[in-house]
């Protein structure tokens, strides 16, 4: 009989006992065991991912946002396979790879899919290192992340980082950038360096290039090449209508290894979290994870 661990915080807005129970009763309806114990510290959920593994069970499932995600994904790595189960503000990785977002339906996707293995970033900055799974940057889009509330997040979802987008971009200025990928060496005038894993840096919003994937083994450097305020406002505009193409502010630049450094320090931002100041460096695990998707 399969085994799954459900992660979530009993405490969370999203988080409603009647939902856990609806989640639960996918898996078990299945024929699955599932056990449930909630988290009420922020080191919980990766206590119980530790629990999950040594314990030997078949997937563990995560009702949360990236934040959870990331973090029990850096901690697992493929050592036991991911549900996922939005929960959270953004759910970018869900978004990515369109896991409904109702929870009994996310959950029905995970006991009738299989493991697809993904690749994991990592980021090092300031000798602390973290994880993620959709994308990491600095410049325009973590200034949004970071002047975005949680209170803001929780009363109004997304729409929270679209109006923060409007008040950021009153005041955000390019600065110049330094950037290494794989040992080659580039210099731009910038208003945010992306390094992505994933196509969709706001699902389904804000979409870039065609090719990015997050099972090809390398991390792509999206760099909007904007000078000032119009330019800016045309790049994000261009990724929003999805008509980018090869316009000349918008470089694209694969690799496995990048080092971003900055004229000036610029805000962080890791799957939609802010997380410091540049300098920082990422690299990628190819298929370092492993997330349960239907077939197809």
């Amino acid at each position: 009989m399969a085994r799954a661990l459900l992660i979530h915080n009993p405490a969370a807005a999203r988080t409603k006992d009647r939902t856990v129970e609806s989640i639960c009763s996918v898996f078990t309806s299945a024929g699955w065991t599932i056990e449930a114990p909630g988290t009420e510290h922020p080191d919980d959920a990766l206590r119980i991912a530790d629990q999950g593994v040594t314990a030997g069970v078949d997937v563990l499932a995560i009702y949360g946002g990236d934040g959870t995600v990331h973090n029990v994904a850096g901690r697992v790595g493929d050592k036991v396979p991911l549900g996922l189960i939005p929960g959270g503000t953004g759910n970018l990785l869900a978004g990515n790879l369109r896991v409904p977002r109702n929870p009994a339906k996310a959950a029905r996707a995970i006991v009738d899919g299989k493991p697809k293995h993904i690749d994991l970033g990592r980021l090092t900055s300031n000798g602390d290192v973290k994880y993620f799974t959709v994308a990491c940057g600095a410049g325009f889009d973590a200034e949004m992340m970071a002047g975005t509330s949680g209170r803001s997040k929780r009363r109004w979802g997304m729409g929270a980082y679209i109006a923060t987008a409007w008040q950021v971009l009153g005041r955000h200025r390019s600065v110049d950038y330094q950037i290494t990928v794989d040992g080659k060496e580039y210099e731009f005038e910038a208003a945010s360096v992306l390094v992505a894993n994933c196509r969709e840096i706001i699902p389904p919003f804000l979409r870039l290039r065609d090719g990015i994937s997050p099972d090809d083994g390398v991390l792509d450097v999206v760099v909007l090449n904007a000078s000032g305020l119009l330019e800016t406002v045309t790049v994000l505009w261009q990724l929003f209508i999805r008509s980018v193409g090869d316009d000349r502010r918008v470089r694209h630049i694969p690799g496995r290894v990048v080092k971003v450094e900055s004229s000036e320090p610029r805000p962080v931002q890791l799957d939609g979290e802010a997380v410091g100041m540049t300098p920082f460096t990422a690299d990628v695990t190819p298929g370092g994870i492993r997330i349960m998707l239907p077939d197809g």
